[in-house]
């Protein structure tokens, strides 16, 4: 019978203890926790971290799961919730819209894509699951902002650099889109964070009523507005994919 590789083995149960434990663990804890040397645990950390299956947060040191392991394929996502119960409402909003579909949730100070429908024409476009968005200049990022506590104290303590003239850093005029964001109930970028592109998103919640992502069509600014004004039309569509979505996952009628 041939022999398991044991570093192998290691590594597999660091990512499950990552996995099922607090959001982030240290380096003495997960090497406690799996009756390994600090040595030996940092060791398989680094070459975790390096294949983006294992993130580590700068300031406290601690670790926890990277993005990577989204890129691997659609079966994780498959048996994800929120994406599970999104597919057919966020088909139906690219199709009324027009436009990309993006579903995110908060990872590591940002907005990670768990989802992406194609913007129904036949441009050349890129499958962005698994990419990373700013949390303070994206509608997506501003909506987990504004509804997310966990969300909102990240979005206060990452680095909010400006991506275009546009670009709101200061933290008083932050705070004053996010209680916007809140009284309308759907958030807006619009060349924030690319130059000629704008967003819109709305917060899904679930059977608790807590915010568990977000979810918001991109485009070119000249199709999101008319008049220059956000079409109001693009704005019912992404709050009622929000709300279906949401009442999917048996929060009810918002």
């Amino acid at each position: 019978m041939a022999r398991n590789i044991q570093s192998l083995e290691r590594a597999a149960a660091m990512l499950r203890l990552l996995a099922g434990g607090e959001r982030r663990l240290g380096l003495s804890d997960i090497a406690s926790s799996l009756g390994l040397a600090k040595g030996t645990a940092h060791g398989i950390l680094r070459t975790l971290q390096q294949e983006g299956f294992v993130e580590q947060d700068e300031a406290s040191g601690r670790y926890q799961l990277g993005a990577e392991l989204l890129r691997l394929g659609t079966t994780y996502l498959d048996v994800h919730e929120l994406r599970a119960r999104a597919l057919v409402w966020t088909d139906d909003l690219a199709r009324s819209s027009g436009e990309s579909v993006y579903l995110g949730v908060l990872h590591q100070q940002g907005v990670l894509i768990v989802h992406h429908v194609f913007r129904p024409d036949d441009s050349r476009q890129v499958l962005e699951i698994g990419a990373m968005q700013p949390l303070h200049s994206t509608a997506l990022g501003k909506v987990l902002s504004a509804y997310d506590p966990v969300a909102h104290s990240e979005a206060l303590e990452a680095d909010r650099k400006a991506f275009t003239d546009r670009t709101v850093c200061d933290v008083d005029a932050f705070e004053q889109i996010l209680d916007l964001t809140r009284a309308r109930g759907y958030a807006a970028d619009v060349e924030e964070t690319w130059e000629g592109v704008a967003s819109l998103a709305a917060p899904i919640h679930d059977r608790r009523r807590m915010p568990v992502g977000a979810v918001g069509i991109t485009g070119a600014v000249e199709r999101l507005r008319k008049d220059g004004e956000l079409r109001p039309e693009l704005i019912a569509a992404v709050r009622d994919c929000a709300r279906a979505v949401s009442r999917d996952l048996g929060a009810g009628r918002f």
